[in-house]
C-alpha cells in the first residue's frame, strides 16, 4: 500500500493532507461539539499557521500535565510528610519526594557509588534504578537548594522533577504528532490521556517514554542509527524499551531490511554501553542493584500474580518462572502474527503488543506504567472509543491501589479491602487485554486499521513503509505477497 498524494496545478506531488479526527472517528466528531463542532473547510491548521496541530497538542499536553500537578496539591501541602495515610486517601502519592531522602540525595550521596545507610534506605543499599534515570534524579537534586528544612527541600525536589518531566511529556507529544505525517491529531490521545496526567509525576518513567517516542520517530524518518541510539538511551533509563527490538527484527526479516535493523541494533548497544560501562567499571555493586532487585523482587502490587495469590492463598513462590514462561509464550504468539499475517503489521502495532505483554505478565504493575503504553496506543489504535475504554480501566486501577493502601495503612477500615483491590487489578488487566485484542484484529484484518484506511502501509515503519515481503510463513501471507508482486509487475 502507498500513501495517497495530491498534485498541484503544475503536476508536482504535494504532501498528503492532514487527516482531521472528526472526519473518521464518531467519538471525536461528537466530542468536537464541546469546542464548536468539527473542523470547517476554511479552517487553517497546517504548518503555515501558528496554530498548527503540533503546537495545539503541546499546549493541551502542558495543560493536562498541570492539572495532574494540581491533583497532587493535598500531598504537596502535607500528605507526603504528615500522616502517611493521607497520601493514599487523597490518591496523590509520589515516589519523588520520599526517595529524595530515602536514596541519599538529600545527603549528597552519589548514586551507585555511595552506599546508602540501611536506616535511610530500609536495607536497599544502593539506588535501584537504571543509570540514566539515576542521573536524571541526581541532576534534579543539584538544582534543589540546600537547607535545614527537609520538608521544604522535598517539595522543591518534586517541583524540579515535575518541570523536567513536563519537558519529557511535551517531547513525547511532539514525537507522536510527527510520527504519522498525515495524522498529527492522533497525538491528542496522548495529550488528553487522563491516566497519564494522574501518573506523570509519580515516578521518573516519562524520561524513558520520551526517549523511546523520539527513537521511533527517527525510525519512521528512516534514520536507523539515530533511532537505535535513542532506544538504547531509553533502555538505559528503563528496561522495557529494549522489547521493541525483537518485533522490529522480525519485521525487517520479513521485509528484507536486516541491514537497517543491524544499524539500529548497533546504535542501541553502543548508546547503552556508553551510559552504563563507566558505572559498571567503577561502581559494580551499585550498578547491579537494579537488575538484582528486579530478579529477586516478589509478586507485588497490580500484577495478575498478586491477584491469583490473594484469591487462592498460594504465595506463588515460583512467580519468576511463571512470568517468564508466559511472557515467552506471548512473544512467540506475536512473532507468529508478524510472520503469518497476510499484510505485514505496522511497527507501532507490534511494539505496543510486546510491551503490553510485558505489563500483563510482570510481577508488579505500578500505576505509572500506563505511561509506557500511551504513545504506542495512540499510534497503534487511534480510535477514541477504544482508547477511552482502556483509560477508564486505568483510572479505576489508579484509584483502586491508593484506596487499598489507605485501607491497609489507615487502621480504620476506610478504603478498599483486598477483594475490591483484586477487582481493580482485574479491570486493569481486562482493559489492557481489550486494547490488545483491537490492535491484533487490525493486524490480522487490515481493513479495520484506521491508519490504513487511506491506503497507507506503515507510516511509522521507515524503511519498512511500502516495502515488499521477502520472507513470510503461511499460505495467506504467501498468497498476499504473490498478489502484491503481480500487481506491481502489471503496473
Amino acid at each position: 500500500m502507498t500513501t495517497v498524494r495530491e498534485n498541484d496545478e503544475s503536476g508536482a506531488p504535494q504532501a498528503p493532507a492532514t487527516v482531521p479526527p472528526t472526519a473518521e472517528d464518531p467519538v471525536a466528531d461528537a466530542g468536537s461539539e464541546v469546542i464548536g463542532g468539527r473542523l470547517g473547510r476554511r479552517a487553517t491548521t497546517e504548518r503555515g499557521g501558528w496554530w498548527n496541530p503540533v503546537r495545539i497538542i503541546v499546549l493541551v499536553a502542558i495543560g493536562m500535565f498541570a492539572l495532574g500537578m494540581v491533583q497532587k496539591v493535598p500531598c504537596y501541602d502535607s500528605g507526603w510528610f504528615f500522616g502517611a495515610n493521607a497520601q493514599y486517601s487523597h490518591a496523590c502519592y509520589s515516589d519523588i519526594p520520599h526517595l529524595f531522602y530515602a536514596r541519599g540525595f538529600s545527603s549528597d550521596l552519589v548514586p551507585y557509588f555511595d552506599h546508602i545507610p540501611d536506616a535511610v534506605s530500609g536495607g536497599m543499599g544502593y539506588l535501584e534504578y537504571p543509570v540514566l534515570t539515576g542521573l536524571f534524579m541526581e541532576v534534579a537534586s543539584w538544582v534543589t537548594p540546600h537547607g535545614s528544612d527537609l520538608v521544604q527541600r522535598e517539595q522543591v525536589y518534586w517541583l524540579v522533577n515535575a518541570g523536567m518531566l513536563l519537558v519529557c511529556a511535551a517531547v513525547t507529544a511532539v514525537a507522536v504528532a510527527r510520527t504519522h505525517r498525515r495524522r498529527p491529531w492522533d497525538a491528542l490521545l496522548v495529550a488528553l490521556a487522563p491516566a497519564a496526567a494522574l501518573t506523570a509525576t509519580i515516578n521518573w518513567d516519562l524520561l524513558a517514554v520520551a526517549l523511546l517516542a523520539v527513537g521511533m520517530l527517527m525510525w519512521a524518518r528512516e534514520r536507523p542509527v539515530a533511532a537505535g541510539v535513542l532506544i538504547g538511551l531509553a533502555t538505559a533509563a528503563k528496561f522495557y524499551p529494549a522489547l521493541v527490538l525483537g518485533p522490529l527484527l522480525l519485521l525487517c526479516l520479513r521485509a528484507g531490511r536486516l541491514r537497517e535493523f543491524g544499524k539500529a541494533l548497533a546504535g542501541a548497544v553502543v548508546a547503552w554501553l556508553v551510559v552504563n560501562v563507566p558505572v559498571m567499571a567503577f561502581a559494580w555493586k551499585g550498578w547491579k542493584q537494579f537488575y538484582g532487585y528486579s530478579h529477586t523482587r516478589g509478586i507485588d502490587f497490580g500484577s495478575v500474580w498478586l491477584m491469583i495469590s490473594q484469591q487462592t492463598g498460594n504465595p506463588l513462590n515460583g512467580a519468576n518462572t511463571y512470568a517468564t514462561a508466559l511472557m515467552l509464550l506471548l512473544c512467540v504468539g506475536i512473532a507468529a502474527v508478524i510472520l503469518y499475517a497476510p499484510v505485514r503489521p505496522r511497527f507501532v502495532q507490534v511494539a505496543f503488543l510486546a510491551i503490553a505483554a510485558f505489563i500483563l505478565t510482570n510481577k508488579v504493575y505500578s500505576p505509572q506504567y500506563v505511561l509506557w503504553l500511551v504513545p504506542l496506543a495512540a499510534l497503534a489504535r487511534p480510535r477514541w472509543r477504544d482508547f477511552l475504554i482502556w483509560q477508564a480501566c486505568e483510572v479505576v486501577y489508579f484509584l483502586g491501589i491508593w484506596m487499598y493502601l489507605a485501607y491497609t495503612t489507615g487502621g480504620n477500615e476506610k478504603g478498599l479491602p483486598e477483594g475490591g483491590y483484586d477487582f481493580a487489578i482485574l479491570v486493569h488487566l481486562l482493559g489492557t487485554a481489550y486494547l490488545c485484542s483491537m490492535v491484533l484484529r487490525d493486524m490480522l484484518r487490515p481493513e479495520h486499521d484506521p491508519v490504513r484506511l487511506d491506503g497507507s502501509d506503515d507510516p511509522s515503519g521507515g524503511v519498512l513503509d511500502g516495502a515488499g515481503d521477502v520472507f513470510v510463513l503461511g499460505r495467506r501471507a504467501r498468497a498476499a505477497r504473490e498478489e502484491k508482486t503481480s500487481a506491481a509487475l502489471r503496473s
